[in-house]
């Protein structure tokens, strides 16, 4: 009986142990594994601050954002101007401007703008001072890119004292933009050889984004030379470019007289560039040879008319008059003699150096025969 309680015992205690090993007894970890994460995930989601949130949905939609310190402010204080989702290491310009922009740069105040670079995550902090821009407002703070991809973004700002206008009407002719590579037509002829102004036809395939027709659109043509910003002239193309559709625009382009060296043409609608197209014109060397052959033939011809005037005013040489024959009567007979003989005996001209008056052979020929010896 003792042997029977003994096994009975071991057993009960065998079994009351095996639940053990199998970690029956255990409570599972899965959900504290899940809390846990759950719980880490809501403190980053209350870490996130409004900043990191904005840069982030800017990064997703691919969209650069800027944010500003004061919303208004006078001339001669600052702003701090932030902005995230730039592409990194990147140049920026911060200008304030009037008129929403809507006239370009001409419109900013581009002496009192700042320039940054964006750290490697696309960000950046600056501080601008506020000036009055050119054009009135409703202002603004732009930020546009300096190198590579252009990207731009603005800021509504008010510059206090600044006055306010009514924003310009806009242009309602649809949106042009260039869809193939611009080409200068023509060549230069004779004319332009010596110096007359250099004209090409500026041949442009544009395409009508907007949804309105564009009709009869008014551009603008400049060149640039060199360092020089470009001469403006507004050409207007008669015809229509409807919606959705393009058309090829020809426009003259023409030079100053005697233009040569490297030109730039450009191409502006609405009040942005459209295309740049490079000309190089040759030097006008008809112009060089008429210079030459003036300096040249009038010397020549002053010499000549100088030499015949000379000749005109001067007094005869005797030796003319010495050349007339004369003649002269010696012992009742009538002799010719030389102009230079009697010049000579006349005082006009003069006597050899090595002779004198008295010694000088005579130059008279005599018209006796010699009497021979023992004639009477």
């Amino acid at each position: 009986m003792n042997g029977e309680q003994g096994r009975s015992t071991a057993g009960a205690a065998a079994g009351a142990g095996a639940p053990r090993r199998a970690g029956a007894g255990r409570r599972p970890r899965g959900p504290r594994r899940v809390a846990a994460v759950l719980a880490l995930c809501a403190a980053l989601a209350l870490a996130v601050t409004p900043d990191a949130a904005a840069g982030a949905r800017s990064r997703a939609d691919g969209e650069p954002t800027v944010r500003l310190s004061e919303k208004e402010a006078g001339k001669g204080g600052a702003l701090t101007v932030t902005g995230r989702g730039w592409r990194p290491k990147v140049l920026l310009t911060l200008l304030i401007c009037g008129q929403n922009m809507i006239g370009g740069t001409n419109s900013c105040a581009n002496g009192d703008g700042r320039a940054v670079r964006t750290d490697a995550h696309g960000a950046f902090r600056k501080s601008l001072p506020v000036a009055e821009p050119p054009k009135p407002c409703p202002c603004v703070v732009h930020v546009a890119t300096v190198t590579g991809a252009a990207a731009a973004a603005d800021a509504a700002f008010k510059v206090a004292g600044h006055p306010v206008a009514p924003l310009p009407e806009e242009r309602t002719g649809g949106r042009l933009a260039v869809l193939a590579q611009p080409r200068l037509s023509g060549s230069s002829g004779l004319l332009t050889w010596f110096g007359a102004p250099p004209q090409r036809e500026l041949t442009v395939t544009v395409g009508n984004l907007g949804s309105t027709p564009a009709k009869d659109p008014v551009f603008e043509v400049g060149t640039s030379h060199g360092v020089f910003a470009p001469q403006w002239e507004e050409q207007q193309w008669r015809g229509t470019v409807p919606a959705g559709k393009k058309a090829e625009v020809r426009l003259p382009v023409e030079l100053a007289a005697g233009a040569h060296g490297d030109y730039l043409v450009s191409l502006k609608y609405g009040g942005k560039v459209l295309v740049e197209q490079p000309w190089g014109v040759g030097r006008p060397w008809g112009v060089t040879l008429f210079w030459v052959l003036l300096c040249v033939v009038v010397p020549t011809a002053v010499f000549r008319v100088g030499m015949a005037i000379v000749d005109r005013v001067r007094p005869r040489r005797t030796a003319r008059r010495a050349g007339r024959r004369r003649t002269r009567t010696a012992g009742g007979r009538r002799t010719r003699t030389t102009g230079r003989s009697a010049a000579t005996e006349d005082g006009d001209g003069a006597a050899l150096p090595w002779f004198t008056q008295d010694t000088a052979p005579s130059t008279t020929t005599s018209t006796e025969r010699p009497t021979s010896k023992g004639s009477a």
